[in-house]
């Protein structure tokens, strides 16, 4: 499980609908962290999980991809580099 110190404050004026999107965010980056960290090494290489990135990338944008091997392994943070590849 991961722990740590951090605090997640709800704007006061935040609608119940903004409120519930950012519980639902919080809670999938902590299950993300969590299944993360299960993995172990696993989760830190592209050992079968390279080819998969490159071709959702491929279809969102149209074109090749090459995936580097230095591309961060996240999944989240690769795809904000999507332009470099």
């Amino acid at each position: 499980m991961v722990t740590d110190d951090s605090e997640v404050a709800i704007p006061d004026d935040a609608s119940d609908e903004e409120a519930a999107a950012i519980a639902a965010a919080v809670s999938a980056h902590l299950a993300a962290l969590e299944a993360a960290a299960a993995e172990g090494d696993e989760a830190a290489t592209w050992t079968g999980r390279k080819w998969s990135f490159a071709g959702r990338i491929e279809a969102l944008d149209g074109g090749p991809v090459r995936v580097p091997d230095g591309a961060p392994t996240d999944a989240w943070s690769a795809a904000g580099r999507r332009d470099r590849f």
